[in-house]
């Protein structure tokens, strides 16, 4: 499985590749980040996240793109170029027909480190660990991008399997046809 994680932001956002399965030794494809200036406007920093991510797509042609679900800051503008970005990410991978998964901060330290409170220098650490690199990712938004990768092939197979189970229990069970079942 290849995966493109994103860590969604407009100054700077992180992209990663991973290659691997669960319960094997994971392989880093890439690492980097798609870089905007501040003071340009919004429009041109969201064609420039456009611009890298379809070029993170072309290059490494992932089977999967994982993005961190955006969570509520007390910085409203922070949150708000956030979620720009991921929308940006969510778009890119849709319009070629690639599976698209959210994760959550917690959801990936706890992935990738155990613990869903940890500091981005454990994220780091454990990503650096994981993949066999010499040194931790800069800045920490490729370190996240490729922990995001990381907790969605670890994580894919159970999800799959719960919604297979769920799709199969849903089909089996009689719908409710107006408030008596059938």
């Amino acid at each position: 499985m290849r995966v493109l994680g994103v860590d969604p932001g407009l100054t700077r956002c992180g992209v990663g590749v991973v290659e691997g399965v669960a319960g094997r030794p994971l392989t880093m494809i890439g690492v980097g980040v798609v870089r905007t200036p501040a003071d340009a406007d919004l429009g041109h920093r969201l064609v420039a996240v456009e611009q890298g991510i379809e070029q993170w797509l072309d290059e490494h042609r992932p089977q999967y793109v994982a993005v961190e679900r955006v969570f509520s800051q007390h910085n409203v503008r922070t949150v708000m170029g956030t979620a720009q970005a991921s929308a940006v990410a969510i778009l890119c991978a849709s319009r070629r027909g690639i599976p698209v998964a959210l994760h959550t901060p917690s959801e990936v330290k706890a992935a990738v480190t155990g613990s869903g409170r940890a500091d981005k220098a454990q994220v780091g650490a454990m990503v650096t660990r994981l993949l066999r690199l010499a040194a931790p990712p800069k800045p920490a938004d490729a370190a996240d991008a490729l922990a995001l990768a990381i907790c969605h092939i670890w994580r894919a197979p159970a999800q799959n399997r719960l919604q297979q189970a769920v799709a199969q229990h849903t089909a089996q069970t009689p719908r409710a046809v107006k408030g008596r079942l059938t």
